[in-house]
């Protein structure tokens, strides 16, 4: 089973050669699609300072576009029997992979979450009011979509590539973690969740999701409920 990693990548120019080395020292077939989405801190020189790897391509973006669209643009080069999503900013770390693929790989699973809220892994503690935005965030997606989610929001979501063959994700932004939920969600997909560790930044760390992407998510979330 080869694995297919999806990184967008948008101003991680301290991050990027740390995150290839960790998803490259997975034991696991696999190619890395690095979608740089116009970054303009330095990424790009670092990307193109990368070893060369036979397994990676590094596709970039003219203009920043989100992390949606940079997903969209990784989909499409997907060659692997199953996909990951990571992010490259090492709040995820890839070790968590085999746990990630483990549903999958024996039958029960179509697609698998990585939960940071199912308990028993490290956990940076902070940033109270973004958890429970999170929290507020799946609850409103779970309702909606008949789930029992603990993390919708989350970052590592692993599936089976053959998904791809229908699924189409017009949002752009961060709003895409509701859209794919709802729509695996509606063909009634086989989900499972599993517990991974999880080394959160702050905003002077980076991060960059904010307030104005919880109010786009729940727009989403509603949106593609609704849609067929």
């Amino acid at each position: 089973m080869r694995i297919s990693v999806v990184i967008p990548v948008y101003n991680e120019a301290e991050t990027i050669h740390e995150i290839v080395a960790r998803v490259q020292a997975v034991p696991l077939d696999k190619e890395l699609i690095i979608v740089d989405d116009g970054s303009t801190d330095g990424t790009r020189d670092q990307l193109q300072a990368l070893p060369q790897y036979d397994n990676v391509r590094v596709i970039l973006h003219e203009r920043n576009q989100g992390k949606g669209a940079a997903l969209r643009t990784g989909f499409a080069a997907v060659t692997g029997d199953v996909v990951i999503i990571q992010d490259a900013d090492l709040e995820y770390h890839p070790g968590e992979y085999l746990r990630l693929l483990a549903p999958i790989e024996d039958g029960r699973a179509d697609v698998v979450f990585g939960s940071r809220f199912l308990g028993g892994d490290a956990h940076r503690v902070l940033l109270f009011w973004h958890s429970v935005g999170n929290k507020c965030l799946t609850l409103m997606s779970n309702a909606l979509n008949d789930l029992n989610l603990s993390d919708m929001e989350t970052c590592y979501k692993c599936f089976r590539a053959e998904i791809l063959e229908w699924l189409v994700i017009k949002s752009n932004r961060f709003a895409f973690e509701p859209e794919f939920t709802a729509k695996v969600a509606k063909k009634h997909l086989r989900i499972y969740e599993v517990a991974i560790s999880y080394s959160g930044r702050t905003y002077s760390e980076g991060k960059k999701i904010g307030w104005k992407d919880g109010i786009a998510a729940i727009c989403a979330i509603i949106k593609f409920r609704l849609m067929d």
